[in-house]
C-alpha cells in the first residue's frame, strides 16, 4: 500500500501522521503523532481508532471518535475530511489541532484505507505570535521603541508610490535635539538615553496614528506627515517643538528639559525621498543657526 519512500517521510513529518485500513485500525503512526499525543506508536498500533484513544471532542463537547468520526466518513465516501477538534494527550489534558482526513485508493479506485495529518494549533499559533514579534523587534529601535531607521525607509519609499499612484502628499519633519552632547557631558548617558526615550514619546503623541515617526539616528527623528499641505505641516511641526519643550525629566534636584530644531518640507515628485530628507535636514541645520528651539518650515 505504502512504498518505503513514502513511509519513511511521513514517519518524520513534525505533524501528526496515522493511517487507518478499512476496518479503522491503526496500522501506522508517527514520530509526530507520539511527540503532539503523548501516544507511542507501541501503544496505539493494532489498535481502532473508533475504540476512543484520542477521544477526539469539537468545541461543544461532541464525542466525535463514537459517532462523527473524520476518518470514517473518508472511508465511507471516499473525500477529504478537515476539522477543528481536541484531541485526549495521554497525560490527560486536551490539545487543540486541526485534522485532515484523507482517502487512499486502490489501484481499482477503491477507498482501501484512510490517512489522517493533525497540527497542534497551538504550535502555529505561537509561531505566529513569534513572527509578528520579531518582525516588530526588526522594525524598532532598541532604545526608544519607536520605528528605527531601516523601516522609515521602507514606509517612505511606499508613500513614494502612493505619491506616484494616487497622488497622496506627504511632508517630512526632520529633528534633532538641541545641545545634546552637553546633556551627555553633564548628566552622563543614562539621562542622555532617558531624554531620547522621552522625546521620542513627545513626538509619537504629537502626530496621529496614520503618521509614522522614527529614530534616524543618534539624537536625530524623522517624521512622515500625510494628507498634508505646507501649512498643515507647519502646525505639525510647532506642536512637536512645543511639546518637546514642555517634557521634562526630573533626576534627584535637578529638573533637565531640551528643546528641539526642526526642518520640514513637502515630497516633490521630481526628487528622491532620500534628497525630500537632505532638503528637511538643511532646514533643520537653519533652525539651530538662527537660535534653536525653532522650526523652519519651506
Amino acid at each position: 500500500m505504502y512504498n518505503y519512500d513514502s513511509i519513511t517521510l511521513m514517519s518524520n513529518l513534525y505533524e501528526g501522521v496515522y493511517v487507518v485500513d478499512k476496518t479503522r485500525k491503526i496500522v501506522f503512526w508517527n514520530k509526530g503523532c507520539e511527540k503532539i499525543t503523548g501516544f507511542t506508536s507501541e501503544e496505539v498500533v493494532n489498535s481502532y481508532c473508533f475504540q476512543n484513544i484520542l477521544q477526539h471532542i469539537d468545541s461543544v463537547g461532541t464525542k466525535l471518535c463514537k459517532t462523527e468520526c473524520p476518518l470514517s466518513e473518508t472511508l465511507k465516501t471516499g473525500k477529504i475530511q478537515e476539522r477543528e477538534v481536541f484531541l485526549h494527550h495521554k497525560q490527560g489534558y486536551r490539545v487543540p489541532v486541526s485534522i485532515k482526513s484523507m482517502p487512499i485508493f486502490d489501484e481499482f479506485n477503491k477507498v482501501v484505507a484512510a490517512i489522517e495529518v493533525f497540527t497542534d494549533t497551538r504550535f502555529k499559533e505561537n509561531k505566529y505570535e513569534e513572527n509578528r514579534r520579531l518582525k516588530k523587534i526588526m522594525n524598532l529601535d532598541p532604545l526608544t521603541q519607536i520605528y528605527n531607521r531601516r523601516y522609515m525607509e521602507f514606509q517612505l519609499e511606499t508613500a513614494v508610490n502612493e505619491y506616484d499612484k494616487f497622488e497622496s502628499p506627504f511632508g517630512v519633519i526632520f529633528i534633532d535635539i538641541d545641545h545634546f552632547k552637553s546633556i551627555n557631558d553633564t548628566y552622563g548617558h543614562i539621562v542622555g538615553d532617558e531624554i531620547l526615550k522621552i522625546i521620542a514619546k513627545t513626538i509619537s503623541i504629537g502626530i496621529k496614528s496614520y503618521d509614522i515617526a522614527a529614530r534616524f539616528g543618534g539624537e536625530e527623528f524623522l517624521v512622515i506627515v500625510k494628507q498634508v499641505d505646507l501649512e498643515i505641516l507647519k502646525t505639525v511641526s510647532e506642536k512637536i517643538r512645543i511639546l518637546c519643550k514642555n517634557s521634562i525629566l526630573k533626576k534627584e534636584d535637578d529638573t533637565i528639559s531640551v528643546t528641539v530644531s526642526i526642518g520640514a518640507t513637502l515630497f516633490n515628485i521630481k526628487e528622491t525621498f532620500r534628497e525630500t530628507i537632505h532638503r528637511a535636514d538643511e532646514l533643520m541645520y537653519k533652525s539651530k543657526i538662527t537660535g534653536r528651539d525653532k522650526c523652519t518650515v519651506e
